[in-house]
């Protein structure tokens, strides 16, 4: 069977070429933005066959040592090489086929170099790793270095004491991360596993960011969340800070004294950062700050603002922005923004609890004369755009994780929940879709590792990074969708965890770059298709 997949990856390579042949014949004469679907289709494309690599790379790198393993890369090869020939996802309601692209004898050739993962009845396979899973028999996990082994454990085993058992609770009460929680974490680690070991983190790579992340978004996408600003903070000042900015902010943030906070969205301004109206004005021997910013996580509680603002009024688009450091008092519950000439305002959410989103409004607000990001005017953008890469894999891995708590939730569910005189694990319907899910969140695991290996070696991995959030949140929507399902009308009951991990799973194809932000800047990375 081995040998069926490698053939099997060399045909969907062989399509993945096609299909990117074609997009580049169609944006030669057209912009990407008149080809959106078969631009982004494409990226699906792509994304399908990375996910693939990625998979049959993990179950070389198991030699065998798991038969589970192979189970499940012959399922995912078989539903992706599916997809690829008949019809991919890309949302609910918009699925790519190969006419999209005018690729349908491409796909033709797909399906016939695939005819025996195609017609073969995997149903037993499916039934197979279901039950597998119900005798809490999971496949390889292991990074093959000891170290990277030791950090999963450590982490997974503090999730399972420290956040698990109090997440629900936290997030019905909108209550924000205890302050505890966060010190332990800080003790862990967490806020500086990128951060250079000369300004007191541990200076490891993305590849180790993606294991913590994933584990503690395992048991609350928020406590997998917090230190997504402390990376974003600590890239910026790591590769755009003074000296002076480094020794100021960087051991603070990696010891969790400081918790930064990213201030770069606006009320009518998602993806489009050009467009920012926040304005920063030099004054004498500070800066003052007038604007409103939009879904600002964690503001009350932070310590520091990374506040994207337009210092340049006279320059046009990116080129007039900067990129601030902006300190500011710790909020309380009774008085969330202390800090003068700023306010603001909670945004009730569905999910993504224990940070909480805010309005922001600043009027006069001062910031010091140094708060200038590397002292430039003018490079807020092109800084926050070498911060893209590590936040989108981060946030591959926080999908990750809630991928696999949608798991596991379902399947203790289906374990215990008896109908019609047996668990229902039992019932095909209820093993197919955790088999699946399964297969989901192995691809989506190995992918976002993939790009983190990627980052770490030093390459540009835009496309990497964007392939891996992209297909991470699908996943993780994916198994949250299946888990709640199998908890039937429980499942839609607040008192049930999956009722969280729903909500929590929705936003991951929003922030952080929509998918079909990632799907463009896949297509156009792939083919240097026109603006």
């Amino acid at each position: 069977m081995h040998a069926n997949l490698n053939a099997a990856l060399i045909a969907a390579q062989a399509y993945r070429g096609a299909a990117q042949a074609a997009l580049a014949e169609r944006l030669a004469a057209t912009p990407i933005d008149s080809e959106q679907r078969a631009a982004h289709g494409f990226a699906w494309v792509a994304t399908t066959v990375a996910a693939l690599e990625a998979t049959l790379d993990w179950l070389d790198a198991g030699n065998g040592t798991n038969p589970l393993d192979a189970q499940i890369a012959t399922l995912a090869f078989a539903e992706s090489i599916g997809q690829l020939t008949g019809g991919l996802p890309m949302g609910q309601n918009e699925i790519f086929r190969p006419a999209d692209l005018g690729i349908s004898a491409a796909a033709r050739t797909l399906a016939d170099a695939c005819t025996d993962l195609l017609d073969a009845d995997h149903a037993a396979t499916r039934a197979e790793v279901a039950a597998a899973l119900a005798e809490n028999q999971w496949p390889s996990e292991t990074l093959h270095d000891a170290d990277l082994d030791a950090i999963r454990d450590q982490y997974r085993r503090f999730t399972d004491a420290a956040i698990i058992p109090h997440a629900h609770g936290w997030h019905l009460a909108n209550e924000l991360i205890p302050d505890a929680t966060v010190q332990a974490m800080a003790e862990l680690g967490t806020f500086g596993v990128c951060i250079p070991e000369e300004f007191g983190g541990l200076g490891l790579g993305k590849l180790v960011m993606c294991i913590v992340t994933e584990e503690l978004s395992r048991g609350w996408i928020g406590t997998g969340s917090l230190g997504t600003r402390s990376e974003i903070a600590g890239e910026l000042i790591v590769h755009g800070g003074t000296d002076a900015q480094k020794a100021e902010w960087l051991p603070r943030i990696a010891s969790g004294e400081i918790l930064p906070t990213a201030v770069f969205t606006e009320p009518d301004v998602g993806s489009d950062l050009g467009a920012l109206q926040t304005k920063a004005r030099r004054e004498g021997d500070h800066w003052v700050i007038d604007g409103a910013k939009n879904w600002i996580t964690h503001a009350a509680r932070s310590d520091l603002m990374t506040l994207l603002a337009r210092t340049l009024p006279d320059a046009k688009g990116y080129a007039g922005l900067s990129m601030l450091l902006v300190p500011k008092p710790r909020g309380t519950e009774a008085d969330p923004f202390p800090a003068a000439g700023m306010t603001g305002s909670e945004i009730k959410v569905l999910g993504y609890r224990g940070m909480r989103e805010y309005a922001l409004q600043f009027d006069g607000m001062t910031a010091p004369a140094d708060a200038l990001l590397g002292g430039l005017e003018g490079q807020g953008f092109k800084q926050l755009m070498r911060t893209f890469e590590g936040a989108r894999i981060q946030t591959a891995a926080r999908a990750v994780g809630v991928a696999r708590r949608a798991l596991e939730l379902g399947l203790d569910y289906a374990r215990t929940r008896k109908q019609f005189g047996k668990a229902i694990v039992h019932f095909p319907r209820v093993s197919d879709k955790l088999a699946m899910s399964l297969v989901d969140f192995v691809m989506a695991r190995e992918l976002s590792y993939a790009a983190a290996r990627a980052k770490d070696s030093g390459k540009r991995c835009d496309i990497e990074a964007g392939m891996a959030k992209l297909l991470g949140a699908r996943a993780a929507w994916a198994n949250a969708d299946a888990a709640l399902q199998i908890h039937g009308g429980n499942g839609y009951a607040l008192e049930y965890e999956i009722s969280r991990i729903l909500c929590d799973a929705r936003i991951l194809n929003i922030f952080e770059g929509a998918a079909e932000i990632q799907a463009q800047v896949i297509a156009r990375g792939l083919t240097g298709g026109r603006n």
